[in-house]
Protein backbone atom coordinates (compact mmCIF):
# COMPACT_ATOMS: atom_id res chain seq x y z
CA UNK A 1 0.00 0.00 0.00
CA UNK A 2 1.39 3.40 -0.98
CA UNK A 3 2.02 6.04 1.68
CA UNK A 4 0.56 9.50 1.06
CA UNK A 5 2.72 12.58 1.53
CA UNK A 6 1.11 16.02 1.52
CA UNK A 7 3.37 18.49 -0.31
CA UNK A 8 3.43 22.27 -0.63
CA UNK A 9 5.41 23.87 -3.45
CA UNK A 10 7.00 27.29 -2.88
CA UNK A 11 7.61 27.90 -6.59
CA UNK A 12 6.23 26.85 -9.96
CA UNK A 13 9.74 26.94 -11.49
CA UNK A 14 10.66 23.39 -10.45
CA UNK A 15 9.33 20.11 -11.80
CA UNK A 16 6.80 18.41 -9.55
CA UNK A 17 8.11 15.47 -7.55
CA UNK A 18 7.52 12.03 -8.99
CA UNK A 19 8.09 8.53 -7.67
CA UNK A 20 9.56 6.40 -10.45
CA UNK A 21 8.75 2.81 -9.50
CA UNK A 22 11.11 0.07 -10.63
CA UNK A 23 14.06 2.42 -11.21
CA UNK A 24 14.91 3.71 -7.75
CA UNK A 25 13.09 4.40 -4.54
CA UNK A 26 14.97 7.69 -4.07
CA UNK A 27 13.16 10.85 -5.21
CA UNK A 28 15.10 13.74 -6.75
CA UNK A 29 14.86 17.26 -5.33
CA UNK A 30 15.71 20.43 -7.23
CA UNK A 31 17.15 23.84 -6.53
CA UNK A 32 14.27 26.30 -6.16
CA UNK A 33 16.33 29.31 -7.28
CA UNK A 34 19.50 30.19 -9.16
CA UNK A 35 22.51 30.00 -6.83
CA UNK A 36 26.06 31.23 -7.40
CA UNK A 37 28.71 30.07 -4.98
CA UNK A 38 32.42 30.82 -4.65
CA UNK A 39 34.90 28.16 -3.52
CA UNK A 40 34.77 27.93 0.28
CA UNK A 41 31.29 29.42 0.54
CA UNK A 42 28.35 27.87 2.43
CA UNK A 43 24.70 28.36 1.46
CA UNK A 44 21.37 26.81 2.35
CA UNK A 45 19.87 26.07 -1.07
CA UNK A 46 16.05 26.09 -0.97
CA UNK A 47 14.43 23.01 -2.47
CA UNK A 48 11.01 24.58 -3.03
CA UNK A 49 8.98 22.05 -1.04
CA UNK A 50 7.53 21.43 2.40
CA UNK A 51 6.01 18.05 3.22
CA UNK A 52 3.89 16.37 5.84
CA UNK A 53 5.41 12.92 6.16
CA UNK A 54 3.34 9.98 7.37
CA UNK A 55 3.37 9.43 11.13
CA UNK A 56 6.31 7.27 12.19
CA UNK A 57 8.49 8.18 9.17
CA UNK A 58 11.46 10.41 8.50
CA UNK A 59 13.12 11.57 5.30
CA UNK A 60 16.79 10.88 4.60
CA UNK A 61 18.24 13.60 2.35
CA UNK A 62 21.54 13.03 0.50
CA UNK A 63 23.32 14.41 -2.57
CA UNK A 64 22.76 12.73 -5.92
CA UNK A 65 25.75 10.72 -7.16
CA UNK A 66 26.45 13.40 -9.80
CA UNK A 67 26.10 16.45 -7.51
CA UNK A 68 29.80 16.90 -6.77
CA UNK A 69 30.87 16.18 -10.35
CA UNK A 70 28.32 18.60 -11.82
CA UNK A 71 28.40 21.41 -9.26
CA UNK A 72 31.45 20.97 -7.01
CA UNK A 73 29.35 21.11 -3.84
CA UNK A 74 29.07 18.76 -0.90
CA UNK A 75 26.33 18.43 1.70
CA UNK A 76 27.71 19.78 4.97
CA UNK A 77 25.82 17.38 7.23
CA UNK A 78 26.49 14.49 4.80
CA UNK A 79 22.99 13.14 5.36
CA UNK A 80 20.05 15.18 6.50
CA UNK A 81 17.25 13.67 8.55
CA UNK A 82 13.87 15.40 8.44
CA UNK A 83 11.31 13.97 10.82
CA UNK A 84 7.55 14.18 10.55
CA UNK A 85 7.35 17.10 13.01
CA UNK A 86 8.97 19.46 10.47
CA UNK A 87 5.73 19.87 8.59
CA UNK A 88 4.55 23.47 8.88
CA UNK A 89 3.44 25.57 5.95
CA UNK A 90 6.74 27.49 5.98
CA UNK A 91 9.02 24.52 6.76
CA UNK A 92 10.71 24.54 3.36
CA UNK A 93 13.38 21.89 2.87
CA UNK A 94 16.92 23.10 2.15
CA UNK A 95 20.20 21.57 1.01
CA UNK A 96 23.16 22.76 3.15
CA UNK A 97 25.90 23.18 0.51
CA UNK A 98 29.61 23.90 0.73
CA UNK A 99 31.35 24.79 -2.54
CA UNK A 100 34.78 23.37 -3.31
CA UNK A 101 34.98 25.37 -6.55
CA UNK A 102 33.17 28.37 -8.01
CA UNK A 103 29.84 27.12 -9.31
CA UNK A 104 26.44 28.06 -10.65
CA UNK A 105 23.31 26.05 -9.88
CA UNK A 106 20.26 26.85 -11.96
CA UNK A 107 16.70 26.73 -10.75
CA UNK A 108 15.30 23.21 -11.35
CA UNK A 109 18.75 21.52 -11.32
CA UNK A 110 18.56 18.18 -9.52
CA UNK A 111 21.00 18.47 -6.61
CA UNK A 112 19.85 15.95 -4.02
CA UNK A 113 17.46 13.09 -3.33
CA UNK A 114 15.44 11.69 -0.48
CA UNK A 115 13.61 8.59 0.64
CA UNK A 116 11.34 8.03 3.60
CA UNK A 117 12.14 5.45 6.25
CA UNK A 118 10.27 4.19 9.27
CA UNK A 119 11.65 5.38 12.58
CA UNK A 120 14.04 2.99 14.26
CA UNK A 121 12.21 0.76 16.72
CA UNK A 122 12.95 1.13 20.42
CA UNK A 123 16.10 -0.79 21.32
CA UNK A 124 17.53 -2.04 24.59
CA UNK A 125 21.27 -2.48 25.09
CA UNK A 126 22.31 -5.68 26.88
CA UNK A 127 25.80 -5.21 28.28
CA UNK A 128 27.93 -8.36 28.17
CA UNK A 129 31.58 -9.18 28.88
CA UNK A 130 32.08 -11.12 25.65
CA UNK A 131 30.35 -11.43 22.28
CA UNK A 132 30.00 -14.91 20.87
CA UNK A 133 30.89 -14.00 17.29
CA UNK A 134 34.39 -14.34 15.92
CA UNK A 135 36.60 -11.20 15.85
CA UNK A 136 37.13 -10.37 12.17
CA UNK A 137 39.72 -7.67 12.85
CA UNK A 138 40.15 -4.46 10.90
CA UNK A 139 37.63 -1.69 10.34
CA UNK A 140 34.14 -2.91 9.60
CA UNK A 141 33.86 -5.12 6.54
CA UNK A 142 37.06 -3.75 4.93
CA UNK A 143 39.46 -5.82 7.00
CA UNK A 144 41.91 -2.87 6.86
CA UNK A 145 43.88 -2.46 10.07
Amino acid sequence: MAETIKIKYFTDKIDKLAYIGGKSDWIDLRAAKDVDMKAGEFKMIPLGVAMKLPRGYEAHLVPRSSTFKNFGIIQTNHMGVIDETYCGGNDQWHFPAYALRDTHISVNDRICQFRIMEHQPEVVFDEVLELESQDRGGLGSTGIQ
